[in-house]
């Protein structure tokens, strides 16, 4: 998949016999992905979404220019799992402190001190808060929390993160704001940071 290109949300499951389907949206809030327009499949098929109810779509192939509604079941079936996307260039920058999580994927990591540790391979979400995939040479691949005490420094520009590589993960509560990283590398910080769809 082309850098230069976002992943917007998934066509899940079909919903009742009539084309409808769920969508899982990554945008904030989910509502949002329909204002993107038309949205494209890896194959180079083109979409568009009318929401219908909480998480739940009407779809339109664009084919030729012309629409091709999703009209059932059979249809909605064979878009399962199909993943969605726009142009890079069509998302609005994001405020400061914010990153989109596709722009942090190939950034080198660094230690505090400067010193290289590996590479940013994966950004991974599953609803409990991100955490970057860093490869290392000559050494397992290593799974660092997206938070402000792990990742004190993030400089896409610059095409780096610093990480501080925490010793150990202390969850206190069910607030994903309340966890810390405890690390040789320096004092417990605050663990929140933001991130853009």
């Amino acid at each position: 998949m082309p850098a230069s290109r976002v992943l917007l949300g998934v066509i899940g499951r079909p919903h009742g016999v009539r084309g409808l389907a769920h969508v899982l949206s990554y945008t904030d809030p989910p509502t949002a992905l329909t204002g993107y327009g038309v949205l494209e499949a890896e194959d180079g098929r083109a979409f568009t979404l009318r929401w219908c109810g909480e998480g739940v779509a009407a779809i339109t192939e664009i084919r030729a220019g012309a629409a091709v509604p999703v009209a059932d079941r059979t249809a909605a079936e064979r878009l399962v799992n199909l993943r969605l996307f726009i142009p890079r260039a069509r998302l609005a920058a994001p405020a400061a402190e914010e990153y989109y999580l596709a722009d942090l994927i190939g950034l080198a990591a660094v230690d505090p001190a400067g010193a290289a540790l590996g590479e940013v391979v994966a950004v991974h979400d599953y609803g409990a808060g991100a955490s970057l995939e860093i490869a290392r040479p000559h050494a397992a691949p290593v799974l660092v929390p997206f938070t402000r005490a792990a990742v004190p420094e993030v400089d896409p520009a610059g095409g780096r993160v610093v990480v501080a590589v925490p010793d150990e993960i202390v969850v206190a509560d069910e607030d994903p704001a309340a966890v810390r990283c405890a690390s040789a590398h320096g004092p417990d910080r605050d663990a929140t940071r933001s991130q853009a769809p």
